[in-house]
């Protein structure tokens, strides 16, 4: 059984996310594939972040926080939020994607995706935290996909 799989039509696995995606640009999500989601899932979850942020901002900045994805979705549509899917609050205080913008350097950003046996009842707006206190004992594949952006 193959792994779950995440890519992008956009930017290649540890290549540059283009400029349209920034959030001082278009600050548009970028298209995103999935493949070979577990025959047990329920639902999926997105979380986009930036782990090289903790040395400018102290902490991992969250992009995008997305869930109840629904498990057979193979394509999500740049700049669009899969149907039925709930957004939480990213860390510019907006709900939905805040697209990348480093302070200082090249970033590298996550997209990372869990398969989840269940759905989550989380309201829209909710925190990375809660997001991954709900998905826990949930999991059961994940993948992850990551692009640079630089100032």
């Amino acid at each position: 059984m193959a792994d779950l799989e995440l890519t992008s039509p956009a930017f290649d696995d540890g290549e540059r996310i283009p400029e349209e995606h920034g959030y001082a640009a278009g600050n548009v999500s970028p298209p995103l594939r999935i493949q070979n989601v577990p025959k047990m899932a329920e639902s999926l979850v997105l979380i986009v972040d930036d782990p090289d942020a903790k040395q400018p901002a102290g902490k991992v900045w969250d992009h995008w926080l997305v869930w109840n994805i629904p498990a057979g979705t193979q394509k999500i549509a740049a700049g669009r939020t899969p149907d039925g899917a709930s957004e939480g609050q990213n860390d510019f205080g907006e709900v939905g994607w805040g697209g990348p913008n480093p302070p200082d350097r090249e970033h590298t950003y996550r997209f990372l995706l869990y398969a989840l046996d269940t759905t989550l009842a989380l309201p829209r707006g909710a925190s990375k935290e809660q997001l991954y206190d709900a998905a826990e004992g949930h999991v059961v594949g994940k993948a992850e996909l990551t692009g640079t952006f630089s100032p």
